[in-house]
Formats: structure tokens, C-alpha cells, sequence
């Protein structure tokens, strides 16, 4: 998932960012209010982590922007205040949970994957597609009840398709849903298409119906009449 977390401590930010990039994530980081503003009006991201307590700013005014935009981000508040006020208030605002610090690593992870399943999957600790069946904790794809071996990004797109499955997604939206801040850096979405080429040649070799349309000039639509 792409993951902004907005945290003024050095060494939290590294940390949190270490632990969940290796759990396959796309980790952004603003470490200020400004920053982080100018994050969430340009980009998507499947969960936002924010602090309370920031440079220039309070995390709640960013919870309200994220809100006004509309945003379809999961909204986790990460802060040392734990009083009952701030918790009620954030929540209040549209933040989907309050993990006061300290926390574990592990609980936070745990935290981000229920909100994302809540706010995409309805909460299904199991995603079904007709005769595709995804098991995110595992990062493993069934199709009629077969394996099917996905490199990590081709695992990322067919989970970023279903999420948004009968809408078209743009190939700027995939390749910055794949590569964050990175793909601003890009040339060409080439890669995009090798890599949809890839994701669609597996599942269909698993006699898997064909959901990805092409739209020519603006990306895909994952269409399906589930």
C-alpha cells in the first residue's frame, strides 16, 4: 500500500518507514505541517499516519483538509497526547483509529491493515473477484483456487485494480500508486504497460476471465459485472 506518514521525530519516521516498506509498502514522509499539506493535496495514498503535534501546525487542521478533499485514504492518528479530548476530536474529524504513542511496530502494521481492509475490502480478511480469491496478509493470489506466482508489483496492480475495480484508473495514478514520489522522476509509463502485459498473461493462464481493459491514451479499467 502507499503510505504518507506525517512525523517530526528522526528517528520514529526511520523506523516506522523500515518496518513497513519491508512489509511491501510505499512509504512517503512529511516531516512539518507545510510539508505535509502540499503532500496531501497532489497525491493519493491508501493510508495517512499523522501526528498531533507538529512544526508549524496541528495534525487535526490536516485531518479536516484530508476530509474536505475527500480523500479515500485510511487516517491513523500517531501522537504522544493521549488524552481523551484529542482521541474523541480526531475521531470526531474522520480519523479512522488512534494509536497513542509508545507503540509496537507490529500493533501499528496491524492497525493500518485493518483501516485499508475496512475502507476498501469491507473489512474481508479474504478479497473475492468471481473466481479470483486474494489473501493479503498472506500476499498470495488464488485463481479457481489455484496459486498464481505474482512479482510484488504485479500483486500491487491487481490489488489496486480490484480496489477500484468498473472505474478507469490513469497510468500516472498506477505509476505513482507503484513508485510514490519516484515516479515524478519518470519519463514514460513504458513500465506500466509491461507490466499490466505481464499481470494479465499470468491470470489468463489460469483461464481467468480477461477484467483489464485497455483505455487507450488514458490507462485501464479492471471491469467486472461481480
Amino acid at each position: 500500500m502507499k503510505i504518507l506518514l506525517i512525523e517530526d521525530e528522526p528517528e520514529l519516521q526511520k523506523s516506522i518507514e523500515q518496518y513497513l516498506e519491508m512489509e511491501g509498502n510505499i512509504v512517503e514522509i512529511s516531516p512539518d505541517f507545510s510539508h505535509a499539506q502540499q503532500k496531501i493535496s497532489i497525491y493519493d495514498y491508501d493510508c495517512i499516519l499523522v501526528d498531533i503535534t507538529l512544526p508549524n501546525g496541528s495534525g487535526l487542521d490536516l485531518l479536516r483538509e484530508i476530509k474536505l478533499k475527500k480523500s479515500k485514504a485510511g487516517v491513523i492518528i500517531i501522537s504522544a497526547k493521549n488524552s481523551l479530548d484529542d482521541k474523541v476530536n480526531g475521531l470526531d474529524l474522520g480519523a479512522d483509529d488512534y494509536l497513542p504513542k509508545p507503540f509496537h511496530l507490529s500493533e501499528l502494521n496491524s492497525r493500518i491493515k485493518a483501516v485499508i481492509r475496512r475502507k476498501s475490502f469491507d473489512g474481508n480478511l479474504e478479497i473475492s473477484v468471481n473466481e479470483i480469491k486474494i489473501l493479503p496478509h498472506e500476499r498470495r493470489v488464488l485463481i479457481h483456487n489455484q496459486d498464481v506466482i505474482l512479482t510484488s508489483k504485479e500483486y500491487d496492480l491487481l490489488l489496486y485494480f480490484i480496489s477500484n475495480k468498473n472505474r478507469v484508473v490513469s497510468k500516472s495514478a498506477l505509476a505513482e500508486h507503484l513508485w510514490g514520489d519516484n515516479s515524478d522522476r519518470l519519463d514514460n509509463f513504458d513500465f506500466i504497460y509491461n507490466h499490466v502485459k505481464n499481470l494479465r498473461k499470468k491470470l489468463l493462464e489460469k483461464e481467468c476471465e480477461d477484467y483489464l481493459q485497455t483505455i487507450y491514451g488514458i490507462g485501464y479499467n479492471f471491469k467486472t459485472q461481480e
